[in-house]
């Protein structure tokens, strides 16, 4: 089975490598579109929960490390 990678990009989205099923909060399911997406981590996306790259525009700023 292909290992699922999830990484936050500087400034940017959770980007999701790998197989992955996306749901909402009611179970429907989201069409991932290829084998990589980028999740909205700015919470301005206006195609939630996908990324649109609205976290340039608006200036998002997050730099996560893992055991930071």
């Amino acid at each position: 089975m292909a290992e699922t990678t999830i990484t936050p990009l500087d400034d940017g989205p959770y980007l999701v490598k790998g197989p992955v099923k996306l749901v909402d909060a009611d179970g429907n399911e989201f069409q991932v579109p290829g084998k990589t997406v980028a999740l909205c981590r700015c919470g301005n996306s206006n195609t939630k929960p996908l990324c649109d790259g609205t976290h340039v525009t608006i200036g998002f700023k997050s730099k996560d490390r893992a055991g930071g």
